[in-house]
């Protein structure tokens, strides 16, 4: 993994609680906000899932899904 060094403005209390939960945690600040971003994009790759089903919910229309798709499978064998 190739890392970046990256300077952002944050508010005093925000950095004061960043470094309180790093020690607490036993892990740098940097680390912490790499842990942040991580559940940031999981959060959002769940939501992109979540819309895509919404959006596709009920398009298929030729009866039974599961059963179709055990038929095609089956002709796999």
């Amino acid at each position: 993994m190739t890392t970046r060094r990256i300077i952002i403005s944050i508010a005093d209390e925000d950095k004061l609680w960043l470094e309180g939960y790093s020690k607490v945690q036993k892990i740098s600040v940097a680390e912490a906000i790499r842990q942040g971003i991580d559940q940031l994009k999981k959060s959002k790759r769940q939501q992109t899932y979540q819309k895509l089903v919404e959006n596709t919910q009920g398009i298929w229309k030729k009866g039974d899904g599961l059963a179709y798709q055990e038929k095609m499978r089956a002709e796999w064998e």
